[in-house]
Order: structure tokens, then C-alpha cells, then sequence
């Protein structure tokens, strides 16, 4: 939990805080942004709460951060209540999960509800609250786990709810040997009639993305919002096994229509599809001045 010695002087005075602890994940800063930004390479609380509104979104920032590194100076008497709210409702059938891990350095972790099984898409950290609210929804049947990096407590879930995980096989290692699911190749997978898996090896080798109606992309740390930019970006510092790779992957993505993009790193985006082709056109168009 956080500390209130250790509290930024970066924070304005008042009852929500970041302490020394932050890792510049950015959960906070996208959850509620109007309540925390950058402040020398850690967040810091710029606006206090005045809204129930921006006091539940400061709280739900409070419950996802993955260092536990904001606080409030009193109790918030109400945190059993936000509690309640994750999974939040995104769009349709999809939800954050929040309670990201400092294991996935803060990485989102989603939940769709679905008809043939619900889906897990990455590893949230195994909190309690978020337990019992996915057991509300119906449970977890499986788990999908972009790629090597986010998976967290995946092995508590698995325990928890006998969910089947997926990965790629070329992102598997001792930790991950005994996942029941286990993709291979580069060909687009028909998992369900409503959800592809498509291999876009880059980030790293076994990177897979998931299409779920042909409308939401989880695009784990292959693709992202940046509203610095104002654009898709792919993670150039951040590449861990073939730059060249990930720009053939996205090519290949850009193929495919699609309105949300819901990563596990970076900001999600909702836009029309013209203009989320556009886009990625773009997108690939930077990929290749930064070969």
C-alpha cells in the first residue's frame, strides 16, 4: 500500500496521492486522466477529486495501480464499492479487468463474455474482489495470453477456474511448458466463429492478437494509442525479437477491419474503421522510416 511519507511533492495538496513507489506504468494516468499526469518520469495527482465521478475514477486508479503506489490521506469509505465495478463494461460484451500486476508491468488484462466459454485476454493480478466478480460473470474458461510478458498470475487462475490457457509455442518457457493450449505457425486461427488469432510475430516471436467480431483487436504489446501523438504506434524501444518481423505482421494485420484496438501497454482507441485503416496505414508507414 502506499505511504503517506514517502507522497510525492509533485502532488497537489489533498486527500489522493502518489507515492515514491510509482514505476511511470501510465495505468493511472489513462484511467483518470483528469485526475493524474507525468511529473518527472513517475504520476503525480495534478486535480483533486471535486465529482463522485472523478473520486470513483481516482479510487479505480487507486485498485488497478500494480505497485499499489496511490493513496488517500483518510480511508475512502467507499472502496468497497468501486471494488464492485471491475470488470468494467467497455463495449458489447467486453470489459477491463483492472488490478493490473507490477509482474506484467501494469499491463491491461480484458474479460469477454462469451456464449462457448469466457475469455481471460493476459493475466490481471489475482485479487480477491475481481475473483468474485468474474465468478459472477459466468467464470473464466480460458485464458488467452498475448505473448510471454503479461501472463502475471496466470497459473492462480488456472487453479481457480481449470480456465485452458493459450500461447504460442515460440514464446513458451519452463514456466509456461505445461499451458494446454498451445499455438504454432503463422496462419490466422479460427478459435471460436466470432474470435481469430492472428500470429504477428515482432515484439516477440510467439506474439499472437486476438479479433473478436471483427470490431475489437486486443492487441497486447504488438500495437497501441498514443495520445501524445495522435496515432497508432508499435513499440520501437520495446521490440524484443525482429523489428523487420513486426512490420510484416502488421502489414498482414492491416488487412483486417476493425474498430477498437485494446492493448495490454499504451492506450486504447475506438474509431470508425475508415478511419482506423488510415490509421495503420500510417502506423506502417513510421515502422518503415524506423527500419
Amino acid at each position: 500500500m502506499a505511504h503517506l511519507k514517502q507522497r510525492r511533492s509533485e502532488n497537489v495538496e489533498g486527500d489522493v496521492y502518489v507515492d515514491s513507489t510509482c514505476i511511470d506504468c501510465d495505468t493511472c494516468r489513462w484511467i483518470a486522466p483528469n485526475i493524474f499526469h507525468r511529473d518527472r518520469e513517475q504520476s503525480a495527482v495534478y486535480h483533486q477529486p471535486m465529482t463522485e465521478t472523478e473520486r470513483h475514477a481516482a479510487l479505480r486508479a487507486l485498485l488497478a495501480c500494480p505497485t499499489a503506489s496511490i493513496g488517500t490521506v483518510e480511508p475512502p469509505s467507499e472502496i468497497d464499492r468501486v471494488q464492485q465495478e471491475f470488470p468494467l463494461p467497455i463495449a458489447e460484451n467486453v470489459y477491463h479487468c483492472g488490478y493490473h500486476s507490477k509482474r506484467s508491468y501494469g499491463a491491461a488484462s480484458y474479460f469477454i463474455q462469451h456464449p462457448e466459454g469466457n475469455i481471460l485476454v493476459d493475466s490481471p493480478r489475482f485479487a480477491a474482489p475481481l475473483v468474485k466478480r468474474l465468478e459472477s460473470l459466468g467464470g473464466v474458461r480460458y485464458m488467452f495470453l498475448t505473448h510471454r510478458d503479461d501472463i502475471a498470475d496466470h497459473q492462480k487462475f488456472h487453479d481457480r477456474f481449470g480456465c485452458d490457457r493459450i500461447l504460442h509455442r515460440d514464446d513458451m518457457d519452463s514456466e509456461l511448458r505445461n499451458i494446454e493450449i498451445q499455438l504454432s505457425g503463422s496462419e490466422p486461427i479460427s478459435f471460436a466463429p466470432d474470435v481469430l488469432l492472428l500470429p504477428v510475430p515482432g515484439h516477440t516471436l510467439g506474439h499472437v492478437v486476438l479479433l473478436y467480431r471483427e470490431k475489437f483487436l486486443f492487441s497486447g504489446d504488438h500495437l497501441a494509442w498514443s495520445p501524445s501523438l495522435n496515432n497508432l504506434y508499435a513499440f520501437r524501444r520495446f521490440c524484443w525479437y525482429s523489428w523487420d518481423a513486426q512490420i510484416e505482421s502488421m502489414k498482414r494485420l492491416a488487412q483486417y477491419s476493425f474498430e477498437w484496438v485494446l492493448p495490454g501497454h499504451g492506450r486504447r482507441i475506438h474509431l470508425d474503421r475508415s478511419t482506423m485503416s488510415q490509421q495503420m496505414q500510417q502506423c506502417l508507414a513510421w515502422m518503415e522510416e524506423e527500419r
